[in-house]
């Protein structure tokens, strides 16, 4: 009973030899190992050759459709550069305009001071020459024995706040050419009536700077004086008198 076991055993592990290395056998896959650095450089190395392509071709697909990259940078450029340059111009240009402005201004007001400065020439020099006939004829002794006479007088607003001036020349004729006078001048003003009405004579009583209505001179003076009115009050006409130790010496009224 025991010959057959042997053979039995013999056959059983003849049969799992054939099933690993027979026609029956299990099919197996041999690979390479590679390590994971290489692994992941080639992922790498493949992806940048992949958007490479894509790039080419996204190029020559734009390229095809008549739009260059290149060609498009080139002009936005040269538009630029072209933007920069007319802007440059322009601020030249506004620069030249701004000093022609000013120049043409500064020519205008140069214009208006120079004819103001020449009315105003013109202006002194009538009143030189008024002024030079009045001393001649005083220098060749015309007027009244012994007496003071009073021309060319002006009374005007000097700005505003009720300021009014006077001008005017004295001189002494005949005998008394010469001789020092002194006396003061005194302005006696009409106001109008519809204003607060009534007589005011500069200078007042508490008047403190009484000195400049002094007048002091031998042959002749130019004499140039100023009064204040009270706020409101609007002058009808104005009398310069001319004192002497409290006695009128001469006067004379102009209308206002």
């Amino acid at each position: 009973m025991r010959g057959p076991y042997p053979s039995s055993r013999l056959a059983l592990k003849l049969r799992r030899l054939r099933s690993r290395f027979g026609i029956t056998a299990a099919r197996v896959t041999v690979r390479t190992h590679v390590p994971w650095y290489w692994q992941a450089l080639g992922i790498a190395v493949t992806g940048a050759v992949a958007l490479a392509l894509a790039g080419w071709v996204y190029d020559a697909g734009r390229r095809i459709a008549g739009f260059d990259r290149s060609e498009s940078a080139q002009e936005i450029g040269a538009l630029r550069t072209k933007a920069a340059e007319l802007e440059a111009e322009v601020e030249k240009l506004r620069a030249a305009s701004n000093a022609g402005e000013s120049s043409l201004q500064i020519e205008r007001t140069a214009q208006q001071q120079l004819t103001a400065q020449v009315k105003t020439l013109e202006a002194e020099n009538n009143r030189l020459k008024e002024e030079n006939a009045v001393f001649e004829r005083l220098a060749q002794g015309e007027g009244r024995e012994g007496a003071i006479s009073i021309s060319r007088l002006r009374v005007f607003a000097d700005g505003s706040g009720g300021r009014y001036r006077y001008q005017f020349l004295v001189a002494q004729n005949g005998e008394q050419r010469g001789r020092e006078f002194k006396g003061t001048v005194q302005a006696v003003v009409t106001l109008q009536s519809e204003g607060s009405g009534g007589m005011m004579i500069f200078p007042r009583s508490n008047d403190s700077d009484a000195d400049r209505f002094a007048v002091v001179f031998k042959y002749f003076r130019r004499i140039d004086g100023a009064f204040t009115l009270p706020a409101g009050a609007k002058p009808k006409s104005v009398e310069i008198r001319l004192m002497q130790g409290g006695a009128l010496r001469v006067a004379q009224t102009v209308n206002l």
